[in-house]
């Protein structure tokens, strides 16, 4: 029973991190795409103290507290659309050759930002982005896709190295207390 409480108290915390990330980042323009990768970061201790289905529940969790909660929709439902993938990489990683692990991916990355704002611009018509589509060129979007996929390559590098560090500086501590 202790174990669970544990469990449940540590999932408390990370999720009540996540959502004032996502409310933080709200209020920061640049917020908009750097909050929900900042909040998915605190997947990776659930993921590997308690697993994925855990990590999974704690996902689940703060996306729909994101959605009720963070007055930036958009921000919110990047976070619904592509803050599960902390959690999901090592399974991409388990996939060889190597090669087509990167293009699944990448495929999921643009599978993931297309539903997004396909949702955003069909499904609920905000007027802030259906305006934005509106004015600017193909070439241009075409241009942030490209930015957008060179940032989830760092993005995925950066998880690499946290996973890492937690692994190896932060989890010897933490183990005590979880």
């Amino acid at each position: 029973m202790r174990k669970q409480t544990k469990k449940i108290a540590f999932s408390g915390i990370l999720g009540a991190l996540a959502v004032a990330v996502m409310i933080l980042g709200a209020l920061i323009g640049i917020g908009t795409y750097a909050a929900p990768a900042l909040a998915s970061i605190v997947l990776l201790p659930m993921l590997a103290e308690y697993g994925a289905g855990a990590a999974a529940m704690l996902y689940a969790a703060v996306s729909v507290l994101s959605l009720l909660l963070v007055p930036d929709k958009e921000l919110a439902l990047i976070f619904v659309f592509l803050g599960w993938y902390p959690a999901a990489r090592a399974a991409y990683n388990r996939v060889r050759p190597k090669v087509l692990a990167v293009l699944l991916k990448f495929l999921t990355f643009n599978a993931a930002v297309a539903a997004a704002y396909s949702l955003l611009i069909f499904v609920f018509c905000m007027s802030a982005v259906v305006s934005a589509y509106k004015t600017t060129s193909a070439l241009l979007l075409a241009g942030l896709l490209l930015a957008g996929n060179v940032t989830f390559f760092v993005y995925d590098f950066a998880l690499a190295r946290l996973t890492w560090i937690y692994d190896k500086k932060f989890r010897p501590r933490l183990v005590k207390w979880i």
